[in-house]
């Protein structure tokens, strides 16, 4: 499985942000997507994701040797903020999404299952999401393409808000499942990715550029990707 990113373009007025972004990104990787903020990772995924058009250039998904442009069916998306139904509890929302979701659940476990998997505690199970934490309403998030499981999986910042032990068994969750997934993982915390992600993508001036996998456990490193962003001029 591989997802293929040709030409894509995107603007905001007269700001290019995605300039020509073309990248294959290959299945059972974590890709660790760098940038400095404001160079256009969330533009990237939101595009990716549909939740904005690109203006120009295709997406396109080749599973068995197939392709088809990339749909919503096809991605999970973990959002910076979390975006979701304030007025459920915690347990209504993994219920409904469950059951919205069942014909493409492979294996489905118990919903305290897949809170205690998470780390949610009985007494915040029942909370409307309201009074959620962002950190808990993160974990609600991961919990969803835990729970199915899409192709292709897109975390925007994801482990900034949970506490350590929860962070730790996320990576080690995405370090288990990687290998039937295309995962890519935005950050901004040069140590996150180098300690989770197979390979390293920096965004910078528009463009993806992907760093030689022989290059991330040596003292070059660290030069190399300053070298890439010094000349962003995004704060």
């Amino acid at each position: 499985m591989q997802l293929e990113l040709k030409d894509i373009k995107k603007s905001f007025e007269s700001k290019h942000v995605l300039k020509d972004i073309n990248f294959t990104f290959e299945k059972g990787k974590i890709y660790g997507l760098l940038g400095r903020n404001g160079a256009g990772k969330t533009t990237l995924f939101n595009c990716l994701s549909g939740e904005i058009n690109q203006d120009e250039g295709h997406s396109i998904l080749h599973i068995d040797g197939q392709e088809s442009e990339l749909s919503n069916d096809h991605i999970g998306y973990v959002f910076s903020t979390p975006i979701l139904p304030e007025f459920l509890t915690g347990y209504e929302f993994i219920k409904f999404y469950i059951d919205i979701n069942k014909n493409n659940i492979s294996e489905i476990k118990t919903i305290d299952d897949y809170f205690n998997m998470m780390k949610i505690q009985e007494e915040d199970r029942h909370k409307l999401i309201k009074g959620y934490s962002h950190g808990m309403k993160n974990k609600l998030q991961m919990l969803c393409f835990i729970i199915a499981r899409p192709p292709v999986i897109l975390l925007d910042e994801p482990l900034t808000s949970l506490d350590v032990v929860v962070a730790l068994e996320i990576k080690k969750i995405l370090k288990e499942i990687k290998h039937d997934h295309i995962i890519i993982f935005s950050t901004h915390i040069l140590q996150l990715a180098t300690d989770l992600c197979d390979e390293i993508v920096v965004i910078s001036d528009g463009k993806l550029e992907q760093i030689d996998h022989e290059m991330l456990k040596s003292s070059e490193f660290e030069e190399k990707v300053i070298e890439l962003l010094k000349d962003d001029e995004h704060d």
